[in-house]
């Protein structure tokens, strides 16, 4: 069996059909981990012991990789470190000190193949960015997309991890491998989601709180639009930075904490990862951005750590 293992977001689904078709792949089983959670669970566990080949894309989990028994091809465009296991390959521009805006574009170097996914997944790690690389716009201008519509299906495709629909995440890869691009715009499942979830990010947004350019928010929801809302507060609204909390996430706290371009030349990131994960969170990220999933009781001492960095 090939397995392959993906981010829930857009980027990792985009990785995983760009794999599946440089690899002319007939069958394979694809499978993303807990929302939210940056670990392997048994789920994957268990199908990591049946495959022949695993490939993990956009999952920044190197302690996990350094444990599979099976050949493993690890793409991936996030600060991570050199993989010791010898059943691995490592595939990360971050190793070389280059940085790649999105995993599917590392796929696609990697593979040589370039697709309207390919500039899908950029879109969906770095926003409204992504048109200003030449490649983008030519991908989408092949694929007959307009930069509105790429936006648009970067929030259906993501309309699935934020519901914490996990099963449909990993249903989302075989939708793009058997659907044409533009299709997918009225792909009624995913706008039905998509469409809830907009009033609940609307809702968060409104509730900011600013402290030094730095934008502050805390809610309660079940969806999972931390990040969603970090992007706009510092994509849209021009924040330095933002820190949002999700203080009863299905019984645990979710904080993100994403920064400017510029506010990344003084905020070490990686650093700021490292020191939480001592608290025993789950917590992950890259150079620009920190996601975590902590017990409730841990919220005060993750917040104490990223005000440290925020002067």
């Amino acid at each position: 069996m090939r397995l392959i293992i993906h981010h829930w977001d857009t980027d990792g689904v985009t990785s995983a059909a760009l794999l599946v078709r440089a690899l002319n792949l007939e069958e394979f089983t694809n499978l993303t981990a807990p929302i939210g959670e940056f670990r392997f669970d048994e789920r994957i566990w268990d199908a990591i012991e049946k495959a022949e080949k695993l490939y993990v894309l956009d999952f920044n989990v190197p302690e996990e990789v350094e444990r599979v028994k099976v050949p493993t091809l690890f793409i991936d465009h996030h600060t991570q470190p050199k993989i010791k296991n010898p059943l691995v390959e490592q595939v990360n521009p971050s190793l070389d000190g280059e940085y790649y805006p999105s995993n599917s574009l590392v796929v696609s170097e990697h593979f040589g193949i370039w697709n309207a996914w390919s500039a899908l997944g950029v879109v969906g790690d770095i926003g409204e960015k992504a048109f200003e690389i030449e490649r983008v716009n030519e991908l989408l201008w092949k694929a007959n997309l307009s930069r509105a519509e790429a936006l648009r299906l970067v929030e259906l495709i993501d309309s699935n991890y934020i519901a914490m629909e996990r099963e449909a995440v990993e249903r989302a890869v075989k939708v793009l491998l058997e659907n044409d691009v533009g299709d997918l715009l009225e792909y009624e499942p995913w706008v039905k989601k998509a469409e809830a979830i907009r009033e609940a990010i609307e809702s968060a947004v409104s509730s900011v709180e600013e402290r030094n350019g730095f934008a502050f928010v805390e809610f309660e929801s079940p969806f999972n639009v931390i990040s969603k809302v970090a992007r706009r507060l510092v994509w849209e609204m021009g924040y330095r930075g933002a820190v949002v909390l999700n203080r009863n996430f299905h019984g645990k706290a979710q904080v993100y904490f994403r920064i400017s371009h510029e506010a990344a030349e003084r905020i070490d990131m990686t650093e700021v990862i490292a020191r939480i994960r001592t608290l025993g969170t789950n917590a992950g990220g890259k150079r620009e951005v920190l996601g975590c999933v902590c017990e409730r009781d841990k919220i005060e001492d993750v917040l104490t750590i990223i005000n440290e960095y925020l002067g």
